[in-house]
């Protein structure tokens, strides 16, 4: 990225002010970055221990594999999921707070005992799988920003501030050099002056 300039003072300050704006905020976001890092990590190792725990219910279950066969389908359903809001590092994520569900009214004296605890099993299996789902979520939320953010500092990092600085050398070295010039040339006339008055003594 090419950095516009002037060479003169004004462009000189507007350069130093970017410059300070983005080496102050390169180790916010730095950190901001590295807090990402690890909370992609914790969210993702939560949505696979939540899927774990799915896995080894429905395992458990299995002994009930003939009974699920008796049950009612359509008895129970999530009808609605409630979420919340938790910022991490900035960053607004959904928060599991309630999954609501449609259950069926059945007679307890025609069903069998079981059903009772057939629809508290899958409650259970359901906020697993569901919890997992928003786990997962989070932590795409939370990468898709940490990748947002490694792209900032990059820029900073490795263009802008880089660049800032050399056009500030560019600068600064133009001044100088036209400083030079100016107190060579004010000697060159000095000089000049001072031969023309010897010879107007001379002559």
């Amino acid at each position: 990225m090419a950095i516009k300039f002037q060479y003169n003072k004004t462009s000189l300050n507007n350069l130093d002010k970017q410059l300070k704006v983005r080496t102050n905020a390169l180790p916010t976001l730095q950190n901001k970055e590295a807090a990402l890092r690890v909370e992609v990590k914790k969210a993702k190792k939560r949505s696979e221990e939540l899927l774990e725990e799915l896995a080894k219910s429905l395992k458990n279950y299995d002994y009930l594999s003939g009974l699920w066969n008796e049950f009612e389908p359509g008895l129970i359903s999530v009808s609605d999921v409630e979420l919340g809001v938790v910022k991490i590092a900035g960053i607004k994520t959904p928060d599991l707070k309630k999954v609501i569900y449609d259950v069926k009214e059945f007679d307890l004296y025609k069903k069998p005992l079981w059903y009772y605890d057939g629809v508290r099993i899958l409650k259970k299996l359901a906020i697993l799988g569901i919890e997992s789902e928003i786990y997962k979520k989070k932590s795409d939320l939370l990468d898709y920003s940490r990748k947002k953010t490694t792209q900032k500092v990059n820029l900073y990092e490795k263009v802008q501030i880089p660049g800032f600085q050399e056009a500030i050398r560019k600068i600064k070295r133009f001044m100088e050099d036209e400083e030079n010039l100016t107190k060579a040339a004010q000697k060159i006339v000095k000089t000049r002056h001072a031969l023309e008055e010897e010879e107007d003594y001379g002559s």
